[in-house]
């Protein structure tokens, strides 16, 4: 029997198992997404004054509603986000963790409703 030279290596296996490890390290890899970025921005004569709101709605453990600070019922809260943008404003939903789910869902159907594009529901690390 004879045997051949060994004086080749096939290094496409090589290729393949280090690029599926590579795929499985950036699928699993966590990424920070709410970290700002400080920028010094530069000004100009032209600036166009943006007119965003940031609305920040509440709900305590009690089921109390707060519309930036302020005690409302939801009708008055409903009446509020009426008036605003959906497409500009943000919404920032707080909500405390032992409170009634259907609270949540109320803000919930209020925004869907109307159509709001930019709501973010705060929570802590």
């Amino acid at each position: 029997m004879r045997r051949e030279r060994f004086d080749k290596m096939n290094v496409v296996p090589f290729i393949d198992i280090t690029l599926v490890l590579l795929v499985i390290v950036l699928a699993t890899a966590t990424f920070v997404t709410n970290q700002a970025i400080n920028v010094d921005l530069p000004s100009a004569s032209s600036k166009k004054n943006e007119d965003k709101k940031s609305i920040s709605i509440a709900i305590d453990k009690e089921g109390r509603y707060f519309y930036d600070k302020e005690e409302l019922s939801l009708d008055l809260i409903k009446e509020k986000l009426m008036k605003l943008d959906p497409k500009k404003d943000l919404i920032s939903l707080h909500m405390d963790k032992s409170s009634e789910f259907q609270y949540f869902v109320d803000i919930i159907d209020i925004l869907k409703t109307k159509g709001f594009e930019n709501i973010s529901i705060i929570t802590k690390k």
